[in-house]
């Protein structure tokens, strides 16, 4: 019998990466479409969470102007001028390309999977933001979560002792902070940002993995720049 290959292999364990994240997030969407008891207590903490919101309004005006800047498509730009700074200037093309491929699938699945799922936002009594379309999974957090552990890889062959330390805690506090932002304007239930956060994190983690698996190389071979 025949070995896999090295790159066999690595693919494989993308796959198998991809399908332990999906797993858990079908799951999920089953019980946000059938639980009852699910839905009350979506409802119950995005309840809570706008009664705070509206209190204080500073915390309004800062989670609004997160809101915005956090849109996908401008997670997706910030990330495309990161990734071509690392193709022009730091000489890592093929890893700046697998980047922002990884964005752009990440905000097309998101999308699909409202569709598929077709879960309404939240109903609040005062709306502190409108936002259209559908709710699970949540497109920022998808989309904030992949782009943080996309660009943290990204850039991670660049990054010196302090940097692997300073920017992954930096990205994951951008995809909390975002994810919190959902539930804190009343646009998002908590569900659907764990929701987001497992699909950004499923996508990211399986194309990385396929994309070491392509070109399973270390900078040092130049593999990196073909």
């Amino acid at each position: 019998m025949s070995r896999r290959s090295p790159r066999s292999r690595a693919l494989l364990r993308a796959g198998a990466f991809a399908v332990a994240g999906f797993v858990p997030m079908l799951v999920l969407a089953w019980f946000v479409r059938s639980s009852t008891a699910v839905q009350d207590a979506d409802q119950a903490v995005v309840d809570a969470a706008t009664a705070v919101t509206l209190d204080h309004p500073w915390l309004q005006d800062f989670f609004v102007v997160w809101s915005a800047v956090t849109q996908p498509g401008w997670v997706v730009l910030a990330g495309a001028l990161l990734a071509l700074w690392m193709w022009r200037r730091r000489g890592y093309p093929g890893r700046a390309l697998w980047a922002v491929g990884t964005l752009l699938v990440s905000w097309g699945l998101a999308n699909l999977a409202k569709l598929a799922v077709g879960r309404v936002r939240p109903e609040i009594d005062e709306v502190i933001l409108s936002a259209p379309g559908l709710s699970f999974p949540s497109g920022h957090a998808t989309s904030s979560t992949t782009a943080a552990v996309t660009l943290t890889l990204l850039v991670w062959p660049v990054l010196g002792r302090t940097g692997r330390v300073v920017v992954p805690l930096a990205a994951t506090t951008f995809a909390l902070i975002t994810a919190a932002d959902r539930i804190f304007l009343g646009v998002h239930f908590p569900s659907d940002v764990v929701g987001g956060i497992l699909l950004g994190v499923t996508i990211s983690g399986a194309s990385y993995l396929g994309y070491r698996g392509w070109s399973p190389t270390t900078r040092t071979t130049d593999a990196e720049h073909r």
